[in-house]
């Protein structure tokens, strides 16, 4: 097999395939017998169809036209490691010459990683945040503690904001009812920023027993969009009532039976999560300013194959709300045209910090361990929810275990940009990652933070 490479752009070439017959040779007979089991000859059993009969019945053509469909996959990912390229679409091929029994000619058009050489990467400068821990930052620990321990009591006035209430809603259009529009015995925090505009502002000053109508949009339903009345019934008003900062709470809140004792394991974890987010931190800039040092053009169907994935994603949110997309915007707080924006940056970021990222991959030769792999599964599983051996048994029967490799070795590879920096916190202290990784998992010597316990809420 022959392969020549014409380059059409910076991220796109033209590679013209020759390939002796004889190199055909197992598709040739593998099409033969799958020509075989699929036709019906007088006198044969079902596969059993000789050669000769099969092109006298059915010509040639259909042997060959199986031969090329099983042989030109093959073929064309031979002529890609062959050339060292970096496809990132699939190709456009066509056949150009059949030439039986002698020679076969194809063309492939693909989108390719542009060449470029990387930086060099060692003493990039990144400033991190520190990892001091401030009373504040376990003041705000214990609030969230109390928040989630707080209890609700009944009060004899009208609402503001922070209390919940509850209530009986139902919309109204031109007097007409609307059925799918009504729910009774709502509990709401008003304040909270419901995606219905003008809720939080009704309820202001409302106490139980109380009715009023506000006109507002719809957010969902047959009727989302439209205009309509919608009228609130305040059945109950309750404040929300914080616990008492004592040893007691700190029984109910943890397995502490001080106060004392329950900040020092506040202190300790949000050192932690400081020092987790040093590390993620100096890798992320030590990534970015090596990708301000880079001019890399990016194929225009790999970055749109990007933003359209996220668009997907966008439209499936969406639908899995319930909201009309005018307001799960609004709940996001965001416009469509300033998520496409967004989109169109961090796909941007993902295919050129991709592209050198595989490159230290292979120039650092970086592998991946089947406990890597493992560790890789058992962690992902906990974030979904399901067992690591349903999640492996996933990957594998999807062919994603190469995509979970990629995602690994990237990840090595940042860690690699990463330590080779140098990194200063934001109070000019330079910080050793080596010590920070010992610090996080001390029964390993400089292993890497990738491997240490994810952050606990507390």
């Amino acid at each position: 097999m022959k392969t020549a490479v014409e380059e059409l752009s910076p991220t796109r070439v033209k590679l013209t395939v020759e390939v002796p017959f004889k190199e055909l040779e197992p598709s040739l007979q593998a099409a033969y017998k799958k020509v075989a089991q699929q036709v019906r000859v007088p006198g044969f059993r079902p596969g059993k169809v000789p050669a000769r009969i099969i092109e006298q019945r059915f010509g040639r053509a259909v042997v060959l036209e199986e031969t090329l469909n099983d042989a030109l996959p093959k073929l064309y990912g031979q002529a890609v490691d062959e050339t060292e390229l970096f496809p990132v679409s699939q190709p456009e091929i066509e056949v150009t010459k059949i030439e039986d029994g002698e020679q076969v000619e194809f063309t492939a058009e693909v989108d390719v990683r542009p060449a470029f050489d990387v930086p060099a990467y060692d003493g990039i400068e990144v400033v991190v945040p520190t990892a001091e821990v401030s009373d504040a930052d376990i003041d705000a620990q214990l609030d969230g503690l109390r928040q989630r321990f707080a209890t609700l009591s009944g009060v004899d006035r009208a609402a503001q904001n922070g209390d919940y209430v509850v209530m009986d809603l139902r919309a109204e259009i031109d007097g007409d009812n609307l059925e799918e529009q009504q729910a009774a015995d709502v509990s709401y925090e008003v304040g909270a920023g419901s995606v219905l505009q003008g809720l939080d502002d009704a309820l202001q000053g409302m106490a139980a027993g109380d009715e009023k109508t506000f006109r507002t949009t719809l957010v969902g339903g047959e009727n989302a969009g439209e205009e309509a009345d919608v009228i609130i019934t305040v059945k109950s008003v309750k404040e929300k009532v914080l616990p008492e900062l004592d040893d007691d709470f700190a029984g109910l809140a943890s397995e502490f039976d001080t106060l004392g004792d329950l900040k020092d394991s506040l202190r300790q974890q949000a050192r932690r999560n400081k020092l987790v987010d040093q590390v993620v931190q100096a890798r992320e800039k030590a990534l970015d300013a090596l990708l301000e040092q880079l001019d890399i053009p990016l194929p225009e169907s790999a970055l749109k194959a990007e933003v359209d994935a996220r668009k997907h994603n966008l439209e499936h949110q969406i639908a899995e709300s319930g909201l009309s997309r005018e307001a799960f915007l609004r709940l996001q707080q965001t416009t469509e045209e300033e998520l496409f924006a967004e989109y169109e940056t961090n796909s941007t970021r993902a295919l050129k910090s991709g592209f050198v990222l595989d490159k230290i991959v292979k120039s650092e030769d970086i592998g991946v361990g089947e406990q890597e792999l493992t560790n890789y599964v058992v962690q992902r599983a906990m974030q979904m929810g399901v067992a690591p051996n349903t999640l492996a048994q996933h990957l594998a029967d999807n062919n994603q275990l190469p995509l979970a490799m990629m995602e690994i070795v990237r990840e090595k590879a940042k860690t690699v940009i990463g330590d080779a920096a140098k990194v200063t916190d934001e109070a000019g202290n330079e910080i050793d990652l080596k010590a920070v990784y010992a610090e996080l998992n001390p029964e390993q010597e400089a292993v890497d933070a990738d491997q240490a316990e994810a952050p606990a809420e507390s």
